[in-house]
């Protein structure tokens, strides 16, 4: 049987960091991979004791289909928990619960998108969201960081060579792959460009709460009076990527068509997560769990950056982040990325080509995504170490 796929999904590729992640099951692997939370910050006492309470309390009102939109307790919670710094949940909003947010990309895309339509990203960016929008059709068009922003310039450039794209897609916060985090004077310029050329923005924070250097900056959400940004807020880097809940802020109207799109995907996320997220955000001290992610990440970032700068060559560049979880690497230009990625395979250190998070991943790329909050403090000390040998021996 000779088996024909849809043409949609013939630029889309399997991902890089799922590929690499299946050689991370030989236990001897270090992985600087991935992007997920750190072992020891799971809330696993108080998501076993809620649990245990609602089902012996009241099962059926989480094994019984649920709301589309999202259950109505679990939304109340959301909407307090996400407020209570900035508002992000304007009047005029509406808020979907969604199985992740890598769901709300794909919505983004099956919902704003057709076929042969432009979406702006940052170069590089979250290949997850890449995927979705190529997936359904998208044109990817990236914009470069300069100096450690995204180039205004050319995002400008962009703008005017791509009469009404469908949106923007930006990470302003701790960026995932590179760490970076956008100004505010930067915020502001992106959101004037975003209604001088009537553009919408899919604003992706799954790391804002992950700051533990610096002042934070207001959410582009937040600092929207035009309803020009659709906000995705997930819990996965802060309470538990298994539990896959997220939430989806936006205008009424786009919302509405999302929801309609969840109605054909999923019906609605799972009920149990989201009455489980509902009593954690509303009975247990966030601020304190924040804070205490804050310290566990802070630690890890930290002790990376420093054995980077005992072991990796001096040309090698870098940057301190002030939140997330992960570190941008950039080797001299006369190093083969790709055959460094494969060596450091070869050792039994993990890391993700960073070619993989460009809107074209057959570009020239230099660099690679180290993650800090997933290995213990013991192989990061081993793995930098053995990054850092090549580093020296391929320079």
């Amino acid at each position: 049987m000779k088996y024909e796929f849809a043409k949609r999904m013939s630029h889309v590729k399997a991902s890089a960091i799922r590929e690499i992640l299946k050689a991370t099951a030989d236990p001897h692997m270090i992985s600087f991979a991935g992007g997920n939370p750190a072992a020891e910050a799971f809330p696993v006492e108080a998501i076993e004791k809620i649990s245990s309470e609602i089902l012996k309390k009241d099962p059926i009102s989480v094994l019984q289909y649920g709301i589309t939109e999202g259950d109505k307790e679990f939304i109340e919670a959301a909407k307090a928990f996400f407020n209570r710094k900035e508002t992000v949940f304007q009047s005029g909003d509406k808020m979907i619960v969604t199985s992740g947010s890598q769901q709300i990309m794909d919505f983004a895309a099956k919902c704003l998108c057709n076929e042969g339509d432009v979406v702006i990203c940052e170069n590089p960016s979250f290949l997850g969201a890449l995927n979705a929008f190529k997936s359904l059709g998208a044109v990817l068009k990236g914009v470069e960081y300069k100096d450690g922003q995204l180039d205004l310039n050319k995002l400008e450039r962009v703008l005017q060579e791509n009469p009404k794209p469908k949106f923007m897609y930006l990470i302003p916060n701790y960026q995932n792959p590179t760490g970076m985090t956008m100004s505010l004077e930067v915020r502001l310029a992106i959101l004037d460009l975003a209604k001088k050329y009537e553009v919408l923005i899919l604003e992706d924070n799954p790391y804002g709460d992950l700051r533990f250097k610096g002042e934070s900056i207001p959410s582009l959400k937040s600092l929207d009076q035009d309803g020009l940004v659709i906000y995705a807020a997930s819990l996965s880097k802060i309470i538990a990527p298994g539990m896959r809940v997220a939430c989806c802020i936006g205008p009424d109207e786009v919302i509405s068509k999302f929801t309609v799109a969840k109605q054909a995907s999923d019906v609605h996320s799972n009920l149990w997560a989201q009455k489980v997220m509902a009593r954690y955000l509303s009975e247990y001290d966030m601020d304190e769990h924040i804070a205490r992610l804050q310290r566990i990440y802070k630690e890890k970032c930290e002790l990376m950056i420093e054995d980077m700068k005992t072991y990796f060559h001096p040309d090698v560049k870098y940057m301190m982040p002030d939140g997330g979880m992960f570190i941008w690497v950039t080797l001299p230009e006369h190093i083969d990325m790709q055959l460094f990625v494969r060596k450091a395979l070869e050792k039994n250190v993990a890391v993700v080509p960073g070619n993989a998070f460009l809107d074209d991943d057959t570009k020239e790329c230099h660099s690679f995504r180290m993650n800090f909050s997933t290995p213990t403090a013991q192989k990061i000390h081993e793995g930098v170490k053995i990054l850092g040998e090549l580093t020296c021996s391929m320079n």
